[in-house]
């Protein structure tokens, strides 16, 4: 189940818009400790070393690969392969960063709030996540590995609800903060390419389907996959695809 990182970014520009949305959203204030939780190949933390160069940033994510790519083509930071799920700050953080990661855990309801307590009094907890779990793009791949004959071998790994509603991450961190901001935001993305669809989702949520087949079957189900997807997501006039996704993005501060 490792992470592709020349498949990530292959739309690396719309990737790391969130992250770049969601920093703008973050007080002005000189952080001094920042982690970045899940940096991937460090496209999100070359946000944070360019708006806080003198911080002392540390970038954690569990995919080895990844973090290679980070390595070599990221900015100056500290990188370490950490499983983020039961991660604990060495020293109490001014920013805890993370963009498109922690969907991937589960148990947010203990998760946020251990997260908020590795924040120092006054630090802030950044968070963005996918939230397109309903849309065609997630629900086919679903509904396909749920048919014969994958079913026996997917079914234990399809997620149906990673991310749960904003209310219920507002009960869940509210009583551990002075202020907390969450909202969603759809991005339309035009995207270009054959099968842009299912390009975006091999770069993330069809890895791990992928990945629990042999070979022969992954490319088959790709194939039918790919089918369904052309038509839910049809190609427009002039050649592009318009993908809308849903995030929502959380700012808490301890």
């Amino acid at each position: 189940m490792g992470w592709d990182p020349v498949a990530y970014l292959k739309y690396g520009g719309e990737r790391t818009r969130p992250a770049a949305d969601l920093l703008a959203r973050v007080p002005e204030t000189d952080p001094n400790v920042i982690y970045d939780l899940g940096c991937g190949p460090g496209n999100s933390t070359a946000l944070l070393s360019s708006r806080w160069p003198a911080a002392h940033l540390t970038g954690l994510d569990a995919d080895p690969t990844m973090l290679a790519r980070a390595r070599k083509n990221g900015p100056r930071a500290r990188w370490s392969e950490t499983d983020i799920e039961t991660w604990e700050a060495p020293q109490p953080a001014d920013l805890i960063f993370s963009n498109a990661v922690l969907h991937w855990l589960d148990h947010h309801d203990r998760l946020f709030p251990r997260l908020i307590q590795q924040l120092r009094s006054g630090g802030i907890l950044a968070v963005q996540m996918p939230r397109n779990h309903h849309a065609p793009s997630h629900a086919l791949l679903r509904e396909l590995a749920r048919s014969s004959p994958w079913a026996s071998q997917l079914e234990s790994i399809l997620r149906d609800e990673p991310v749960a509603s904003p209310e219920a991450y507002w009960r869940w961190l509210s009583p551990h903060c002075s202020e907390l901001e969450i909202w969603e935001t759809t991005y339309l993305m035009p995207l270009r390419g054959q099968d842009p669809i299912l390009a975006w989702i091999k770069g993330s949520s069809l890895r791990p389907v992928l990945a629990a087949l042999a070979p022969e079957d992954a490319l088959t189900f790709e194939k039918a996959l790919a089918a369904q997807l052309r038509e839910a997501y049809p190609a427009e006039d002039d050649g592009c695809t318009l993908f809308p996704f849903r995030r929502l993005f959380i700012l808490a501060t301890r």
